[in-house]
């Protein structure tokens, strides 16, 4: 169904889903007070897919959500021609909904004769149709200038942060950044947590093998520290997992984890298992299934943080003030995925 916001009597929202996962949308009109617009959406034996809405979308602002998780090329193509069907439907306004947008680790290229996919992604949307785009925590933030319009780039950090104060002693913590890439990011997650100690890991990646890098040192202290280790994403788990080790190695009283994205790829749950780790705290960007949730594994939650974006887009509110905080009146009872 439609949603009509209060305040905006005059513009009429509506928020779509694919097929990859529809529990994540439901969870964010729940928390916009609305219901996800019914389409029709089926494979054709070849594996082509086809898409319909079901209700009138003409001069409607359509949010497009869809996770980019496995099979993730299928879901992308699912997106695109969901952009296609609401242009050619005369919606007034599409923003493309991506909590985590695949193909965004390679911004640049390292070796000749490769392709820079991040932007690819972005040029597809905007020919499928979209106007904006928002996102969650892109692996580098100066992607954002590959799209030919607004981009929404949500960080999942106010929720993570209150997760983090509220379940650990910060006494003797240091926040630690995996690599020298996220450092700026681990240096506001220690600013917002009272200015705590701030290490960086030093580490090589061979860019002919994919998730994989070797680190080298640390630069900061962390023995006899809980380390909160922060990064975007974590994939097969093997980069993440050798910082465990070198922490470890170096003294540090404890570890935990802290992601936006858990893909978890392959062996990640195996070594993460492994892993002599606190806790591993992670969002819901993608689905994480029951079967690769650890005991000592937390999944927040993103439907409040999507729900507060989409919403400052549709009222044309400002989205950069969710970094201080999501509104108190968008909170779920739960903030569990």
């Amino acid at each position: 169904m439609t949603a009509i916001l209060q305040g905006t009597p005059h513009k009429r929202m509506a928020l779509v889903t694919g097929r990859a996962y529809p529990e994540q949308a439901e969870a964010t009109a729940a928390c916009l007070h609305a219901e996800v617009l019914k389409s029709t959406a089926y494979d054709f034996a070849n594996g082509e897919m086809y898409v319909r809405f079901t209700e009138p979308v003409r001069g409607a602002d359509i949010f497009v959500m869809q996770s980019h998780t496995v099979p993730i090329n299928k879901w992308i193509m699912e997106q695109l021609l969901m952009v296609d069907a609401l242009k050619r439907a005369s919606a007034r306004s599409i923003t493309v909904v991506a909590p985590f947008l695949g193909y965004s680790r390679q911004d640049k290229k390292h070796q000749g004769r490769e392709p820079i996919t991040a932007r690819l992604m972005f040029d597809l949307f905007r020919k499928a149709g979209a106007d904006r785009i928002m996102t969650v925590d892109l692996h580098a933030s100066q992607e954002q200038g590959f799209f030919d319009g607004p981009v929404d780039h949500l960080t999942a950090m106010p929720v993570l942060l209150d997760y983090v104060r509220g379940s650990m002693d910060l006494g003797s913590t240091t926040v630690v950044s995996p690599d020298a890439g996220r450092i700026k990011v681990s240096e506001q997650w220690a600013a917002k947590l009272g200015g705590l100690p701030l290490a960086f890991i030093h580490k090589t990646r061979d860019i002919t093998r994919p998730n994989h890098a070797e680190a080298h040192g640390i630069i900061g202290e962390v023995q006899d520290r809980d380390c909160v280790v922060v990064d975007d994403m974590i994939d097969t788990a093997g980069t993440i997992c050798e910082a465990v080790r070198t922490l470890r190695s170096a003294g540090a009283r404890s570890v935990t984890l802290v992601a936006t994205h858990g893909i978890l790829s392959g062996p990640a749950v195996q070594r993460l298992r492994d892993a002599d780790v606190r806790a591993i705290i992670l969002m819901d960007t993608v689905p994480v299934p029951q079967a690769k949730r650890l005991p000592n594994m937390v999944v927040l939650s993103a439907a409040p943080l999507l729900a507060a974006g989409i919403r400052s887009v549709f009222e044309s509110g400002s989205v950069s003030t969710l970094l201080n905080g999501l509104p108190t009146d968008i909170h779920p009872r739960n903030i569990y995925a």
